[in-house]
């Protein structure tokens, strides 16, 4: 006997298709009906002013996080991070809300216009920066916090498709490189920096900082990252800095080995500095 699967929202049996399409029944996914009766309407007054109070951040953190920020008309013309950012914030707003089709569309919009991706369900805090922001996706069930900045090519993915919190967590004072991806239900702790191009799988604890495929954490000796801090290229490498200290302990084993009374003359020049930055 064939398992029955039901709507996950009215509880209806699916037929064959939507069983292998979708998780509701097609009465459900093509229902547009609105109840405005139900509508808190304080409630609705507080989140228009957090629209409000969002896009004045928003704008600020612009100013403070770019050099070549130079004019309110060039930031709310030119950016668009900010207007990604802008169209999220009137799609959540109906999110929220619980009407349906147009929070979608508007996500739709802002992608057209800007090529920056929010799902409408996710939450973003406040001082939030999209630098450039070509092909930056959001998921719906990510959360960020406060003072975070992420750079174009930044995806915050899902690894599930169970309807379940499947997006990453971020916390404060964060800064994402250039391509980064960050995949699943992870938690990234406040203070982080994330290299550009780096797959981040685990969380990732409080004042770290993570390069590398996978995300590698790198010990910043408990310092924290300032507040505004856009160095997503000024990163640690250990692949370097192991490699250096490898070739200085050969360099001392044959020494004692042949009684050299002087080191070998190195024929590969390794560059590192407090940070590594290659050979």
């Amino acid at each position: 006997m064939e398992d029955l699967v039901k709507c996950l929202n009215c509880g209806n049996c699916l037929d064959s298709k939507e069983k292998g399409q979708h998780n509701y029944c097609s009465k459900c996914i093509l229902d547009l009906s609105f109840k405005s009766k139900d509508l808190d309407h304080e409630e609705m007054d507080r989140n228009l002013q957090k629209i409000l109070d969002f896009f004045i951040s928003d704008v600020s953190s612009a100013f403070r996080k770019d050099p070549a920020a130079n004019s309110l008309m060039e930031v709310l013309t030119s950016y668009p991070g900010i207007k990604g950012v802008l169209i999220y914030r009137i799609a959540h707003f109906f999110w929220k809300l619980s009407m349906p089709f147009v929070p979608r569309y508007l996500s739709e919009i802002g992608r057209q216009l800007t090529g920056i991706e929010i799902h409408p369900g996710a939450q973003i805090g406040d001082e939030f920066f999209i630098d450039h922001g070509a092909g930056v996706v959001i998921g719906e069930t990510s959360i960020i916090g406060n003072n975070v900045t992420l750079f174009q090519g930044v995806v915050l993915g899902g690894v599930s498709m169970d309807p379940i919190k499947r997006h990453p967590t971020l916390g404060d004072n964060i800064v994402v490189g250039t391509g980064a991806k960050l995949l699943g239900p992870i938690t990234i702790g406040d203070n982080v920096r994330i290299g550009a191009n780096s797959v981040v799988v685990m969380d990732v604890p409080p004042n770290s900082v993570v390069i590398g495929v996978p995300g590698r954490i790198v010990s910043r000796k408990g310092e924290k990252i300032e507040k505004i801090d856009l160095r997503h290229g000024d990163l640690p490498d250990p692949l370097s800095i192991t490699v250096s200290n490898l070739n200085d302990r050969i360099l001392d084993l044959e020494k004692k080995v042949f009684n050299l009374k002087e080191p070998k003359k190195q024929e590969t020049e390794i560059f590192f500095g407090e940070y590594g930055s290659g050979i």
